[in-house]
């Protein structure tokens, strides 16, 4: 019995060690990605046309939001292998998207980016330790951060077409929820990864609910960075 506990409790310190480093993996990426757009005039040139952002850009924002969703429906159908390369290019596409708010952060205060990434990954960890130590089901939350996470997106859209909407008290307002929704989506998945390891017993699909977890917690670490750093350069 002792010998089976310690086989368990190792399997699943490996498996959360597996999901933290796919996870900062992506992460490293997106900064990697990040910064070689800001230093290449060229792809900066890219992303803008006249005074707004280019067909490609839309292409690239789009095109990433489309291949998270449809890497999470088909993860359980490939590789482990194929699916983490489909992470590094998730990562890649949301660091050169993300290149016009770093931009703007260092012409406005350079030392919010920093803040921002401290911030957001003090949050992380909390509400990461919360999901996986709780007893308490948080199973509820889903639908209500499912929902939250669609107004989201469609506020999102609708500010490319009308960027005034995210001005004043209603941009601000919607820069905490962003980051109150990410961070409650942290201690949910954390929770739901811990579950799902004790009842799969595939190393297989073990390996691709990591990667998939990789995901879910790479996306919302990086939406609560994004919206403090919003949050930290409003006028």
């Amino acid at each position: 019995m002792t010998k089976t506990k310690k086989s368990t409790g190792g399997g699943i310190e490996l498996y959360l060690k597996r999901i933290f480093a796919l996870m900062f993996g992506a992460v490293a990426l997106t900064a990697t990605a990040s910064f070689i757009t800001l230093m290449s005039p060229t792809l900066l040139g890219m992303l803008f046309s006249g005074t707004g952002f280019s067909g490609f850009y839309y292409i690239l924002l789009f095109g990433g939001l489309a291949l998270s969703i449809w890497a999470q429906v088909r993860v359980f159908s490939m590789k482990p292998s194929t699916a983490a390369a489909l992470l590094g290019l998730y990562a890649v596409l949301i660091g050169v998207t993300m290149t016009p708010l770093i931009a703007v952060a260092l012409a406005v205060n350079p030392g919010s980016i920093l803040m921002a990434f401290v911030v957001a990954a003090a949050m992380f960890a909390c509400m990461a330790l919360f999901g996986y130590k709780t007893v308490k089901d948080l199973s509820f939350l889903g639908i209500f951060l499912t929902m939250g996470m669609i107004g989201l997106i469609l506020v999102g859209i609708v500010s490319f077409i009308w960027p005034a909407i995210m001005g004043g008290a209603f941009g601000t307002i919607v820069c905490f929820i962003g980051v109150l929704i990410f961070a409650l989506f942290t201690a949910y998945d954390m929770q739901n990864l811990k579950r799902a390891y004790a009842v799969i017993g595939d190393d297989t699909q073990k390996n691709q609910l990591a990667v998939l977890g990789a995901l879910h917690l790479y996306i919302s670490f990086v939406a609560m960075f994004q919206y403090l750093l919003s949050l930290f350069n409003r006028e």
